[in-house]
């Protein structure tokens, strides 16, 4: 799982040492920082992100109130020179309060518990939605068999239904639950519950879809089957 992240501090230093951090994590893509609050808002609203590193004493508006202003799902993370503001930070949900001068082994437990926590959401995740022109379509997990790519463009296959998107393989990888899809081919990601039968270059979805297996996902895909297998 990629976490991908912002920075928002009023002070450059600290932004330089939270990206110092981040570039550590392997799980960790910190896509942008930022000194001004409204301009991180701005961003966000054309970007999506799963976590905020968030500084609460800032001049034209508190962390506090930053992280009420943010989309319900994206994860927070403070970071403040303030110990005081801790309860208050807790009472928003928020996943972790770091301490400055906090040190890479502190950073990397808040970016482990994030992981955690994005994971057992997942995990739990029974459907999601994609747009389908202006309309938003809702996919179920469970009868998705597989996805594939054309370019900037996603095809969900379900039993009996079929939804195009403008979207990555990377951002649906993403968004699908790991340890219940995997991509199989550079332009296809299969729901592994729904495997029939592994053959040398394809793979056998239920009773008649078959999906092409690329040789180097193939001892990959043998291995998430047995641990299916075994947690069974």
């Amino acid at each position: 799982m990629i976490i991908t992240a912002i920075a928002i501090d009023d002070e450059p230093m600290a932004l330089e040492v939270i990206k110092a951090h981040a570039g550590k994590v392997d799980f960790i893509d910190l896509k942008e920082t930022f000194v001004s609050s409204q301009e991180a808002l701005s961003f966000l609203k054309n970007e999506t992100v799963d976590l905020v590193f968030l500084d609460i004493n800032m001049p034209d508006i508190t962390g506090l109130d930053v992280s009420q202003l943010l989309p319900e799902n994206v994860k927070i993370v403070f970071t403040t020179a303030y110990s005081q503001y801790a309860a208050d930070a807790f009472n928003l949900n928020a996943l972790d309060y770091l301490v400055k001068p906090f040190d890479f082994a502190r950073f990397l437990k808040a970016c482990q518990k994030t992981k955690e926590t994005l994971t057992k959401t997942f995990e739990e995740q029974k459907y999601l939605f994609v747009k389908d022109s202006y309309d938003l379509v809702r996919i179920e997990i469970d009868n998705l068999l597989y996805v594939k790519s054309d370019g900037n463009y996603l095809t969900f296959y379900e039993k009996g239904k079929q939804t195009m998107t403008r979207m990555t393989m990377t951002e649906a990888i993403k968004t699908l639950p790991e340890k219940t899809f995997m991509r199989v081919h550079k332009s296809h990601v299969i729901n592994l519950n729904h495997v029939q039968k592994i053959e040398r270059h394809q793979v056998q979805l239920d009773t008649d879809i078959f999906v092409p297996v690329a040789g180097n996902y193939h001892s990959e895909l043998m291995e998430e089957i047995k641990r299916l297998w075994t947690v069974k």
